[in-house]
């Protein structure tokens, strides 16, 4: 009488504490609450498996300590890989060779960062048909502080001085280059 198996019905996540609406072979019981590993969070999908502990073996005073979703399981990991998921196959896996982020061509969004840094000891490759800047971009930024436009401007605009012409009192410089960059 103290563990139960439920399947959700309805879940709110709008308190301090999930509630959850099961449902057991004799009864359907609301708001009871759910007990979550801090930092992770999740709405259950109905027909999420729940399983209920009831306090003092009473059966009107459930929490829900485990919970699974046979149709949503991800599946195949290695002894001590781990993966945090969702119904839509989106994943973030952590492997003993890497990190592995799926997003099932959805955006992927970091938000209110003052700085994102990215240390790779060998190289970073984006593999995309168009990369966008909103901003400047500075190469060798801790050894020049000149951005990349600065430095197309500076060239779309040099001139050269002719070499190899008589001297008079006019002064001579080439064009500006043909193709700007």
């Amino acid at each position: 009488m103290m563990l139960g198996i439920g399947t959700v019905t309805a879940c709110s996540d709008s308190g301090k504490v999930q509630k959850i609406q099961y449902q057991v072979p004799l009864e359907i019981r609301g708001d009871t609450p759910r007990m979550a590993e801090f930092g992770f969070s999740s709405g259950l999908p109905a027909g999420s498996d729940v399983l209920l502990a009831f306090l003092g073996g009473d059966r009107s005073n459930a929490v829900v300590i485990a919970t699974n979703n046979q149709d949503y399981r991800h599946t195949g990991l290695n002894p001590g890989e781990t993966v945090i998921y969702n119904q839509w196959g989106m994943h973030i896996k952590l492997t003993e060779t890497g990190i592995e982020v799926e997003a099932k061509n959805q955006p992927v969004v970091v938000n209110n960062a003052t700085t994102v840094t990215v240390t790779a000891s060998e190289k970073i490759r984006l593999e995309t048909p168009e990369l966008q800047v909103t901003g400047n971009i500075t190469d060798n930024c801790d050894t020049q502080s000149a951005t990349l436009k600065q430095l197309r401007e500076a060239f779309n605009h040099h001139e050269h001085a002719l070499s190899g012409v008589q001297p008079g009192s006019a002064t001579l410089t080439s064009d500006k280059p043909t193709e700007s960059v």
